[in-house]
């Protein structure tokens, strides 16, 4: 017997169509991305789905409204699956930073550890989805449920590199879909799922960056 855990990036937001680093900027979905969530939801048409999880930031939580439909479930916001600080590079358009900075391309976007000035490694986001990942899996284990996930492209690295058995070098690899699921299972005691009380971290919305001493998430860098 297996619990089901649903696992998407956000569909394309102005800022991915625009070719910018987005990171803890706060863009919404475009005509396109809507239409990308929309592939999602009926790849997922037959699961029911118990709960959600989606971040704070508009793409994720409107990706996540999209793939749910009618479904009436509970759904929390955690900021441990929000996606990668880029820190100074925030906004910078991807053309422009490499232009400007050749020699950080490899290392800002494909470096685990690089740590943008201000911002946050693979690394660093690996601590704090692999946190939210050991807060689930116990309740995946314990009660039967299907369980869906909106989360950001390198937010969803760790999480994949976790079911698939990635290397490092294998997860920095993955190029994460923004139309279609990632689907895992997990064993399960098969118990009847209660009313589940979920502990989330959030990040106030008015810090910007991940160097801010009062971000709540570098505990678990």
């Amino acid at each position: 017997m297996n619990s089901t855990l649903l696992v998407f990036r956000h569909a394309q937001s102005t800022d991915n169509q625009k070719k910018q680093f987005s990171g803890w900027r706060d863009p919404p979905l475009t005509a396109k991305g809507k239409k990308e969530a929309l592939h999602t939801k009926k790849q997922l048409k037959d699961y029911t789905i118990d709960i959600g999880f989606e971040s704070s930031q508009k793409r994720s939580a409107q990706t996540l409204r999209i793939v749910l439909g009618k479904r009436k479930i509970p759904v929390f916001v955690d900021d441990r699956i929000i996606e990668r600080c880029y820190g100074v590079f925030q906004g910078q358009k991807h053309a422009k930073f490499i232009k400007a900075n050749p020699h950080l391309v490899q290392k800002v976007r494909r470096g685990y550890a690089t740590v943008p000035e201000f911002g946050e490694s693979v690394k660093m986001v690996h601590g704090r989805t692999l946190n939210f990942l050991k807060q689930l899996l116990p309740l995946l284990r314990k009660y039967k449920m299907t369980v869906a996930i909106s989360c950001h492209g390198n937010s969803m690295r760790p999480i994949r590199r976790h079911f698939e058995r990635l290397s490092i070098k294998k997860e920095m690899k993955l190029e994460n879909p923004q139309d279609r699921a990632m689907i895992y299972h997990v064993r399960t005691k098969g118990l009847p799922l209660p009313k589940i009380k979920w502990k989330s971290v959030r990040k106030p919305k008015n810090i910007l960056y991940a160097a801010n001493k009062k971000n709540p998430l570098r505990k678990y860098y």
